[in-house]
């Protein structure tokens, strides 16, 4: 794959700015976004895709525009209904126990979760487990300690998870969505890609950063840096026999 272009990472970009006040526009950009980044390695015609964690369901729609049968698994019933009633097919399900056989699935998709769950390594395991020998497993998170670590309240999170959390709720007199240790945790990449490499039942085809328009493969390979310049770390991994 290719380095990003810098007109698709500027579109993304800007759209991800106005998330509040269009979410349709941000998440269904995103959606065909990381649809195109799954075609390059499997098509999705006719293939089973588990989305875990996919919110109020963009992901799976756009899967199934291109002719996927596509699978919603949600813990939250709130992001299920974001958009006034859950999606077809969605399912209450924890990305760490999901009602799938052993490699019920082609693909097993995750875009931004991973910063979400206490334990990503039992999150990673339980996407192996249900993606079939061959299949594709796509994992995307937003790594602490770039700019967007902190989610709404970035990049005040460098000075301190609370102090951040003070700041936006003064600034917008209501209390941040996401608490540091309740359902936001400080994932970092070199972690991650040390776990991943060490695995026995998975090949890692990329390691990038999601939205550079350059060097987006080079940047995960440098330590310290990548952990502030990446943004959002991508990984397609080739499940193993």
């Amino acid at each position: 794959m290719r380095d990003p272009s810098l007109r698709r990472s500027l579109t993304l970009f800007r759209a991800f700015l106005h998330e509040q006040q269009d979410p349709e526009r941000c998440y269904g950009l995103l959606a065909r976004d990381a649809a195109d980044q799954v075609e390059r390695y499997a098509p999705l015609k006719g293939a089973v895709v588990a989305d875990i964690g996919g919110g109020s369901g963009h992901f799976t729609e756009e899967f199934r525009r291109r002719g996927a049968r596509s699978w919603l698994f949600e813990p939250d019933l709130r992001e299920l209904s974001a958009r006034g009633r859950p999606p077809y097919g969605a399912v209450l399900a924890d990305g760490y126990l999901l009602p799938l056989a052993d490699g019920a699935a082609d693909v097993c998709f995750s875009s931004n979760v991973l910063e979400h769950v206490a334990d990503p390594r039992t999150f990673l395991s339980e996407m192996v487990r249900v993606t079939r020998p061959g299949g594709l497993i796509y994992l995307a998170f937003t790594n602490w300690l770039s700019p967007w670590g902190g989610h709404e309240t970035a990049p005040w999170h460098y000075l301190g998870a609370h102090r951040a959390r003070e700041r936006y709720r003064r600034r917008t007199g209501r209390e941040a969505k996401h608490t540091l240790g309740v359902n936001l945790f400080a994932v970092h990449i070199g972690p991650v890609l040390r776990h991943v490499r060490a695995r026995e039942d998975v090949h890692i085809l990329t390691a990038r950063s999601r939205y550079a328009p350059c060097f987006a493969q080079t940047i995960p390979r440098l330590p310290g840096v990548r952990e502030v310049a990446t943004w959002n770390l991508l990984l397609i991994l080739r499940r193993l026999p």
